[in-house]
C-alpha cells in the first residue's frame, strides 16, 4: 500500500512531465543520491571505491552512451571501445600540452574529440543499418587503436603507447584519493545521466525513436535522417568520449591502446542488453550485474567447488563466468528483451496493484 498514486494530483503540466512524477520515485532517488554522496564515502572502505564503485560508474557512463545510440537511435555500434580511447589520449593530451587547463575542460574536450570521430565513423549509417552498420563501426574499434600505437605524438612518444594519467586538480582541490574520485566520478555520471534523460524526453529523443521503429516513416513526417542519426553518433560517442577520460585519469591511472580492445565494446554491449535497450535505468543496472557477477562467482564457485569435492581453477571459474553471460544474454533476449529494468518496471507496477490482484 506504500506504492500508491492516489491523492496526487497533477494541477499543472510541469508536475505532470517531470521526470518523476510519483512522489515515491521522488523520495527513493532523494535517499539513493544521499547514500551514494553521505553514506556510502562514510563507510566504504578503498577496495571498494577502487576496484567496484569506480569502474561501476564508468562504464554505466559508457553503457548510456551506447545505449543512446543503440537502444533509443536503433543504431548498431561495436566501437564504444575506440571511441572511450579517443576521450582518454585526448584528455591526456590536453593536459599535457595546454598548461593550466581545468580538468573538467580536458573531459568536456575529450567527449567532442570522441564525438567528432563518432560522426566521421557513423557516416555509413546514412546508407546501411543493422548488421552492416554493425561492422562498419567496427572498423572504428580497429582503425583508432592502430592510429595510437602507430603515431606516438598521441602518448607522448611512448615506444609502447602506454601513457599515465596527469594528477586531478578541481578548483584547487587534489583529487588524489579513492574517495575524492569516486565522488568525482559520482558527480559527473550523475550531471550526464540527467542530461541524458532530458535529452530522450525531448524532440531529439522522440526523432530518435522514430527513426528506431521505421526510417521511412521518421522521414515521412518530417525527421531529417542524416541530422538524426549523425546526432545520436556525435552524443553517444560524446558520452563514450567521457567515460574513457574517467577510465584513464580517475580508475587505472595508466592506459595503453590495446586495454581498449572489442572485448570491452562487448561487455559494453553485453551490459545494456542484460539492463534494458532503451532505458537509462539499465545501463545502471546491467554494468552492475557484469561488474558484481564475477566478483559473486569468484567467491562463491570455489568453496562450492570444494564442497563437492571438484577440481576447480581459476580458469575453470574464468570459463564459467563466461558460459553464464552468453546464457544470460540469450535468456534475456528471449524471455525479456528490455533486461533487468523492464522487470523493475513490472515490480513497480504490481506494487501500485498490491495487495489486489489486479
Amino acid at each position: 500500500m506504500f506504492y500508491r498514486e492516489a491523492g496526487q494530483f497533477k494541477t499543472s503540466y510541469i508536475a505532470d512531465s517531470q521526470i518523476f512524477p510519483i512522489r515515491q520515485d521522488r523520495i527513493g532517488m532523494a535517499v539513493l543520491l544521499a547514500v551514494a554522496f553521505v553514506g556510502i564515502p562514510l563507510v566504504g572502505s578503498e577496495y571498494w571505491f577502487s576496484a567496484i564503485l569506480i569502474p561501476f560508474l564508468v562504464f554505466a557512463l559508457a553503457a548510456l552512451g551506447l545505449n543512446i545510440l543503440t537502444g533509443y537511435a536503433g543504431q548498431l555500434s561495436l566501437g564504444s571501445a575506440a571511441f572511450m580511447a579517443v576521450g582518454a589520449y585526448a584528455a591526456y593530451n590536453f593536459q599535457l600540452r595546454i598548461e593550466g587547463i581545468p580538468i573538467l575542460l580536458s573531459f568536456i574536450l575529450a567527449g567532442c574529440c570522441a564525438a567528432a570521430v563518432g560522426v566521421l565513423f557513423g557516416l555509413p549509417s546514412l546508407r546501411i543499418k543493422g548488421f552492416y552498420l554493425a561492422v562498419a563501426t567496427l572498423a572504428a574499434q580497429f582503425f583508432v587503436i592502430w592510429v595510437l600505437t602507430k603515431f606516438p605524438w598521441f602518448s607522448n612518444d611512448s615506444s609502447s603507447g602506454v601513457i599515465s594519467a596527469q594528477k586531478i586538480d578541481l578548483f584547487g582541490i587534489a583529487i588524489n584519493s579513492p574517495v575524492r574520485k569516486y565522488l568525482f566520478v559520482l558527480a559527473i555520471v550523475c550531471v550526464m545521466a540527467l542530461l541524458a534523460k532530458n535529452l530522450v524526453r525531448s524532440s531529439t529523443g522522440r526523432a530518435w525513436m522514430a527513426v528506431r521503429d521505421m526510417d521511412v516513416a521518421a522521414e515521412v513526417i518530417g525527421i531529417r535522417l542524416m541530422q538524426t542519426k549523425l546526432l545520436a553518433f556525435a552524443v553517444s560517442s560524446f558520452f563514450c568520449g567521457v567515460a574513457g577520460a574517467l577510465y584513464a585519469f580517475c580508475y587505472l591511472g595508466s592506459v595503453e591502446p590495446d586495454g581498449f580492445s572489442l572485448d570491452l565494446s562487448f561487455r559494453i554491449l553485453f551490459m545494456i542488453i542484460v539492463g534494458g535497450v532503451g532505458s537509462i535505468l539499465g545501463a545502471f543496472l546491467g554494468s552492475a550485474f557484469i561488474l558484481l557477477l564475477p566478483i559473486f562467482l569468484d567467491n562463491v564457485l570455489p568453496p562450492l567447488a570444494a564442497w563437492l569435492h571438484l577440481p576447480f581453477t581459476n580458469a575453470t571459474v574464468s570459463h564459467i563466468q563466461m558460459m553464464l553471460f552468453g546464457a544470460l544474454i540469450i535468456f534475456f533476449l528471449i524471455v525479456e528483451p528490455h533486461g533487468l529494468a523492464r522487470l523493475w518496471q513490472i515490480t513497480k507496477e504490481k506494487l501500485r496493484l498490491w495487495p489486489f490482484p489486479h
